[in-house]
């Protein structure tokens, strides 16, 4: 592999609108779109859109499906989404490459962490300008760049950008398992570690939300007439929490029990909510069984129980497709003098999904920063263009041949 004539021209392209790569990803970073603010969701979206008509493809917005929420009191409803918004060219050229990103955050409307500033040593502090409204503009950057690449009509490429991923992506889990299902290689902008290494193998994940309902009593005058659900709640958060220990690599994280009222009343509603982590397929059928069982065992008599939730990710190990992917990329980024080093995860992100779906992917090809999902989060300035440059490079060498697509999609599929 090495840097022609053609290539060394995208990435003059990318390094010419560096100060516009940082300054879109901060416009968007200065609205909130907490994944449940829907004003903000749809403002973004309509910045994401106008940039989008600017690349060589099809635009449109498609509708997401809807979910089921759980409410502090036991309640359930239908929770609606934003759209995705969706950019592809060329589908019908030998080759499919997916791009994946999510455009909404973990800060709520109401956060006190609204805007970027940048901070004394020159990163960018604010939220979701590494996670990921920088890497949104970096994989844009990247395919604007790629378009002026005179073998870009081997490649067709799929840009999906999603409403929901911080909330597990309820909404747009079909439209990726689709893509991955469809596509060659996938590239995913979650942002890399603050010295650049990437994310390798990733656990699997699950959220669960189990409601338990009691009988409402006086707790003086008719205790034993009622069944206290926070207490049930309680003993059921206890036998999850065992299960950590009981196989290698799993967890159990029970985060929240909600419900109750009043001191004087015996508690009539509960509702218990938790996070597993798992590492492979096998240890994900062995706590969805063990979830279930628990959920299917009242504590004791006068309470029912009603599981909601379930495996949202699968695990995204290293196997013989992302091996020779990560290798891949590896090569690329030594071309541009940038040191490519890769380790395990135990987060989640679309990139499980895709891999789920037979896609081969490398999901941290956002911007170089960390502190993310809090009011520290920062990015370094310097590494928009740097990474935009390695996607963009990565493109070239799928359309070359030098990275084979259609080999890693052959490995991944030999592997499901």
């Amino acid at each position: 592999m090495r840097i022609l004539a053609p290539d060394q021209a995208v990435f003059d392209h990318v390094a010419a609108r560096g100060a516009s790569i940082v300054d879109r990803a901060v416009a968007w970073a200065n609205v909130n779109s907490g994944s449940r603010n829907p004003d903000g969701l749809a403002r973004v979206l309509d910045m994401l859109e106008v940039t989008a008509r600017g690349l060589q493809g099809e635009v449109r917005r498609i509708p997401t499906q809807g979910s089921t929420l759980v409410g502090d009191d036991g309640s359930v409803r239908s929770e609606a989404h934003a759209d995705a918004l969706q950019i592809s060219t060329r589908p019908d050229a030998p080759i499919q490459v997916v791009l994946t990103g999510h455009y909404d955050t973990v800060f709520p409307s109401d956060s006190r962490f609204q805007t970027v500033t940048t901070r004394a040593d020159g990163a960018l502090n604010g939220p979701g300008i590494a996670d990921m409204k920088g890497g949104i503009s970096v994989m844009l950057a990247a395919l604007e760049a790629f378009e002026t690449h005179p073998d870009r009509e081997r490649v067709g490429w799929t840009v999906l950008l999603s409403p929901d991923e911080e909330i597990g992506s309820p909404a747009s889990a079909p439209l990726l398992a689709e893509l991955g299902a469809r596509g060659h290689v996938g590239l995913t902008y979650e942002p890399a570690l603050a010295d650049g290494t990437l994310a390798g193998a990733r656990k699997g994940s699950g959220n669960y939300h189990l409601i338990v309902t009691g009988k409402a009593a006086h707790a003086g005058r008719a205790f034993h007439e009622g069944a206290n659900a926070i207490a049930g709640a309680a003993i059921i958060a206890a036998r999850l929490h065992g299960l950590n220990g009981e196989r290698e690599g799993v967890t159990v994280n029970v985060a929240k029990i909600s419900g109750g009222g009043a001191l004087n009343v015996v508690a009539d509603n509960a509702v218990v909510r938790f996070n597993v982590r798992v590492p492979d397929a096998q240890s994900s059928a062995w706590v969805s069984g063990a979830v279930r069982e628990i959920a299917a065992d009242v504590p004791f008599p006068g309470l029912t129980l009603d599981l909601h939730g379930g495996m949202t990710r699968a695990p995204k190990p290293m196997d013989a497709s992302q091996s020779a992917l990560f290798e891949a990329v590896r090569d690329a980024g030594a071309l541009l003098g940038q040191g490519i080093a890769w380790k395990p995860s135990g987060g989640v992100c679309e990139g499980n999904n895709l891999h789920a779906a037979g896609l081969p992917n490398v999901d941290t090809l956002g911007v170089l920063g960390g502190d993310i999902h809090s009011d520290q989060e920062f990015a370094w300035p310097a590494s928009f263009v740097q990474r935009a440059q390695l996607s963009a490079l990565i493109l070239c060498k799928i359309a070359s041949g030098e990275i084979d697509a259609l080999k890693l999609k052959f490995l991944r599929l030999e592997s499901m």
